[in-house]
C-alpha cells in the first residue's frame, strides 16, 4: 500500500516521544538540525533510505504522550546515511549485527521549519472523514515513520 508514494513522497510524518526528543529540542539545536536516529523498523527505515529526499517537508508528531499529535514542521535536511548509533554498544540503539560495511540501519537529518500554532491531535485527525485513508489514522498503525500525501498535508495544515 505505501509503494504508490514511491517517486512522489515529499511529505511524511515522523513520531518521536517528546520525553525522549520534543519539536522544543529540535529547535534549540545548532542549526536547528538533528539526526533523526534509532529508527528501527524495517519498513520506516525502507522510507528514509530510499524515498526521503532533501527538501521533503515532514510532520513532527509527538507519540506516547498525554496529548498525541501534530506539533510541528521540519524538513529532509540531506541525503540518507547509516545510523551510527547502530555500531555503538554504548548507544540504546545498538544492533550487533549492524555492519559497517553493510549498514542495516539508515537516518536523515531533519531540520526544524516552525512549531504549529496549536497540537492537531489524533483524536481530532479520526473525527475528519477527509483523513480516513491517512496511514497515520489507519487502525492498527504503529509505524514512526510514515509517508503523508499533499492532499492530507494540506488539509492538515488548513486546520491548524
Amino acid at each position: 500500500m505505501l509503494g504508490v508514494f514511491v517517486g512522489m513522497a515529499n511529505y511524511w510524518l515522523m513520531k518521536s516521544e517528546p520525553g525522549e526528543f520534543s519539536i522544543d529540542d529540535l529547535k534549540a539545536r545548532p542549526s536547528k538540525t538533528e539526526p533523526w536516529d534509532g529508527v528501527r523498523n524495517y519498513q520506516a527505515r525502507n522510507m528514509m533510505r530510499d524515498e526521503m529526499k532533501p527538501g521533503d517537508q515532514v510532520f513532527f508528531y509527538h507519540s506516547a504522550c498525554e496529548e498525541p499529535g501534530i506539533v510541528g514542521v521540519m524538513k529532509i535536511a540531506g541525503k540518507p546515511y547509516p545510523d551510527p548509533t547502530a555500531f555503538d554498544p554504548e548507544d540504546k540503539h545498538f544492533d550487533p549485527k549492524s555492519d559497517r560495511d553493510n549498514p542495516r540501519w539508515f537516518l536523515v537529518d531533519v531540520k526544524f521549519v516552525r512549531k504549529l500554532k496549536r497540537t492537531i491531535s489524533l483524536t481530532e485527525l479520526k473525527e475528519h472523514d477527509a483523513l480516513a485513508e491517512m496511514v497515520l489514522v489507519r487502525r492498527g498503525n504503529r509505524l514512526s515513520v510514515m509517508p503523508v500525501s499533499e492532499s492530507d498535508w494540506k488539509y492538515i495544515l488548513a486546520l491548524e
